[in-house]
C-alpha cells in the first residue's frame, strides 16, 4: 500500500463521510490513498475542537490538508482566509471537491511539497503533521513555520504521546514559544509563538 504523503495512488474508490462538530453538519469526499478516508481522524478532531477555543483571524495556512476537513471547519466558524496546501494530489483534488460541496467562499486549495509554494505569510499555520513520513519530513512542518508566519503569528499541531510529543515539545522549544493547549487521550495539541 503507497503512503498518503505520495503520489503513488492507489485505484479510486470515492466515499462520502459526513461529520459533525458543534451545531454544524459537513460532508467530505475522501478516497483511496488520502490521510483519514474513513473520516476525522481523532487527531484532526482533537485540533480542530483546540482552534474553535482559540480566536483565529486572518490569514490560516492549513499545511497537508488532505482531503480538507481542517480548513473547512475552521473557515465556517471564523473570519479567515485560508490556504490548503497537500502534495498528494488526489487529496488536492478531493479537497477543491469539498470546498465546493461545503460551500466555502474563503478558502483557496493548491498543491506544494511542504512550503515549496508558498509565498506570503501568515496569521496562523495550522498542521496534523504526516508522522508516517518520518522525522525529517514533520519537523520540516514545524522549524520552518516560523518563515512563513507574520510578526505574531502562531503555529498549531496535534501529535500523538506515543509519537514523540513530548521531545518534540523540547526541540520547539528551541525556535518558539512552545504552549500546551489541549491534551485528549494520548493527543497533544501544541501551539507555538515566535
Amino acid at each position: 500500500m503507497d503512503h498518503y504523503f505520495t503520489n503513488n495512488i492507489e485505484k479510486s474508490n470515492l466515499q462520502f463521510r459526513c461529520v459533525k462538530i458543534d451545531d454544524k453538519t459537513f460532508s467530505f469526499a475522501t478516497d483511496n490513498g488520502v490521510f483519514s478516508k474513513k473520516g476525522l481522524d481523532f487527531g484532526s478532531r482533537t485540533l480542530i475542537s483546540a482552534l474553535l477555543k482559540e480566536n483565529i483571524e486572518g490569514d490560516v495556512l492549513d499545511l497537508g490538508c488532505g482531503y480538507g476537513p481542517i480548513g473547512i471547519i475552521l473557515s465556517s466558524f471564523f473570519n479567515i482566509n485560508v490556504d490548503m496546501v497537500d502534495i498528494n494530489l488526489r487529496a488536492i483534488h478531493l479537497a477543491k471537491m469539498n470546498v465546493k460541496k461545503n460551500n466555502c467562499s474563503n478558502v483557496n486549495v493548491f498543491s506544494s511539497d511542504i512550503y515549496s509554494s508558498i509565498d506570503k505569510k501568515y496569521n496562523y499555520i495550522i498542521t496534523n503533521p504526516p508522522i508516517r513520513a518520518g522525522k525529517e519530513v514533520y519537523y520540516k512542518f514545524v522549524i520552518e513555520a516560523k518563515d512563513y508566519l507574520k510578526k505574531d503569528g502562531a503555529l498549531y499541531f496535534v501529535i500523538n504521546k506515543n509519537q514523540g510529543a513530548k521531545s518534540m515539545m523540547k526541540d520547539m522549544g528551541k525556535y518558539y514559544k512552545v504552549s500546551l493547549i489541549l491534551k485528549e487521550k494520548s493527543f497533544f495539541v501544541i501551539r507555538c509563538n515566535l
